[in-house]
């Protein structure tokens, strides 16, 4: 068992001896550890990209190890990178409700704190395929060879949980420019309101200035009047 909580012993077991019809149990079994994995410790890139090279690294040796006829070792590694896929998402996911609950409460997205969230998120590809590459450079030029159409179609088409984390970190920025506008629409309408009735103020002040001068005018003409008489 590694520090990631990972056993790399059983993975390396499982895709020596896996069978050209077994490929989609080891990408379930993969998908499993994986999520395992990641549940047991906080959700930070630097411990998922920990924990995808481990599952990489024991992928590359036990795909190495099969003899097993008909197995083409490429596609074991396909359906690895698949289980990690499938394990990310449902991290992705994780994310976006945790998001959502902050600013459910009253959170602002711009926060230090949530502002990072988001940029991981979108970096969340990026550290999946780059977590592959690392533990792929250190497993020699066999691994290299085995993984290199892998990695190419990964580069080319890209990953579920990429796809995911972009369209997650994309609604939160756009629903903090919405609630930017709305902010900025409550401040110019309450500066408005401000504004009609400090207008209306005004005219008051200046009706009553016109009452008391015109009753002011009233009682200086009254009083010339009586002392005409």
């Amino acid at each position: 068992m590694t520090k990631t909580g990972i056993d790399q012993d059983a993975l390396i077991e499982m895709f020596a001896t896996a069978s050209a019809k077994g490929t989609e149990q080891v990408r379930k079994a993969v998908g499993d550890a994986t999520l395992a994995a990641l549940q047991g410790r906080e959700l930070s890139l630097k411990n998922i990209r920990a924990v995808l090279k481990t599952v990489a690294q024991a992928a590359s040796t036990g795909a190495a190890q099969n003899a097993v006829a008909g197995v083409d070792p490429e596609d074991l590694l396909d359906k690895a990178v698949a289980g990690m896929d499938d394990a990310l998402v449902k991290a992705v996911e994780a994310n976006r409700v945790a998001l959502q609950q902050f600013v459910n409460q009253g959170a602002d997205l711009r926060e230090k704190h949530l502002k990072k969230a988001l940029a991981d998120l979108e970096a969340m590809e990026d550290t999946f395929i780059g977590a592959l590459r690392k533990a792929t450079e250190a497993a020699g030029a066999q691994a290299n060879a085995q993984w290199a159409p892998v990695l190419e179609k990964l580069q080319a088409g890209g990953t579920l949980s990429g796809q995911k984390a972009a369209t997650t970190a994309e609604q939160f920025v756009n629903q903090m420019q919405t609630a930017m506008r709305d902010s900025r629409a409550a401040g110019m309408k309450a500066a408005q309101t401000l504004a009609e009735s400090y207008a209306a103020l005004v005219s008051g002040v200046l009706i009553g200035m016109s009452d008391a001068m015109a009753q002011a005018g009233s009682g200086a003409a009254a009083a010339k009047k009586s002392r005409a008489k």
